[in-house]
């Protein structure tokens, strides 16, 4: 390992500033990468499956590693495939199902991962902890996209009441988190939108979906730690929404197709800190050599200025040539992989 993890650079591009190194930032990997970067594959136990996701973002250059609780929304059951319908895990479609529904309670989740987990720790390496998915992601999967769409005209308050349950819960489930000094950072992970707009109209979101956001990041300010939001989607709409309302110290998941990490840095890192950005389709279709070069000019961009960690646009699934990961990340730990 080339590079100790020193969770005060992610602290500081945080904060806007620039960080003493250039600065790596991830959602997840995958687990073919894991076990490469870890030089092991897990076994069936849960602490050995987050020693060696530890293992492997220490390994690859990160000063923070995802790890989530034990918390989740039951669904219907649905076939597993590649792609997959935003109807097909639908439970609730009207008020008594609503009422039947098997609400989990966040105070009897297991969050013991956290302690457990904090001795293999290296350096001043700390935790993000992540959801397991976000409010408006949980109630398409709970009421179907479709239905919700419906749902928000026919039956506003029924719409009111399943967010606010699946909102209060996620809620709950952050501030158990951030009772423990292994976590160092809250990402609300949450698919808004398209490449044209979001899931629901900007003034749907600001009624169900935004005032719960505005409680989860409270949950991280609340303890003096950072809040970050994961989303994809076009939300030039509300990005004001999301910096001086929501207040997310920094935004992750960015599509050169709605438009390139080098305009929105230009256009919001004085206001929050711009995190990943290089284009998965980007990472899948060009050269080593490209990668580099795109990676290398943006934290050349962002140095002086501060407010950005390099990453990709979203995540690294199996698909992105591992190589090409590597070209990006070696822009910052000047590693031949």
């Amino acid at each position: 390992m080339s590079r100790k993890p020193d969770f005060d650079n992610i602290l500081m591009v945080l904060n806007r500033e620039a960080p003493d190194r250039p600065t790596l930032f991830e959602f997840f990997l995958n687990s073919d990468l894991y076990a490469h970067l870890a030089g092991k594959t897990p076994d069936s136990d849960a602490l050995d499956f987050f020693k060696v996701r530890v293992k492997a973002f220490a390994e690859a250059g990160y000063d923070y590693v995802t790890i989530n609780g034990e918390f989740g929304f039951p669904y219907a059951a649905h076939q597993v495939k590649e792609t997959q319908s935003l109807n097909d895990t639908a439970l609730i479609t009207n008020r008594t199902e609503f009422e039947s529904y098997p609400w989990p309670d966040p105070d009897k989740a297991d969050y013991s991962i956290y302690e457990r987990i904090t001795p293999y720790l290296p350096g001043n390496m700390k935790v993000m902890q992540n959801g397991p998915n976000g409010v408006l992601e949980n109630v398409i999967r709970l009421v179907g996209y479709d239905r919700l769409c419906m749902m928000v005209y026919d039956d506003p308050d029924l719409a009111q009441d399943i967010f606010d349950a699946v909102g209060s819960r996620l809620c709950r489930y952050y501030e158990r988190g951030m009772e423990y000094t292994s976590v160092g950072i809250l990402m609300s992970n949450d698919d808004w939108g398209f490449n044209t707009q979001t899931f629901l109209s900007p003034r749907h979101m600001r009624q169900y979906v935004f005032p719960w956001h505005k409680k989860i990041a409270e949950c991280a300010h609340a303890r003096k730690k950072p809040a970050v939001l994961h989303s994809c989607g076009n939300l030039n709409d509300v990005m004001d929404d999301v910096i001086d309302d929501m207040k997310f110290d920094g935004k992750h998941s960015f599509e050169d197709l709605i438009c390139p990490v080098e305009d929105m840095y230009e256009k919001y890192h004085n206001r929050i800190a711009i995190l990943g950005g290089i284009d998965i389709g980007f990472l899948c279709r060009e050269t080593p050599g490209a990668i580099y070069k795109r990676s290398k000019a943006m934290i050349e961009r962002t140095s002086q200025r501060g407010g950005y960690a390099l990453g990709t646009g979203n995540s690294v699934p199996e698909y992105i040539p591992r190589k090409a990961y590597f070209a990006m990340i070696s822009a910052v730990t000047g590693k031949d992989y």
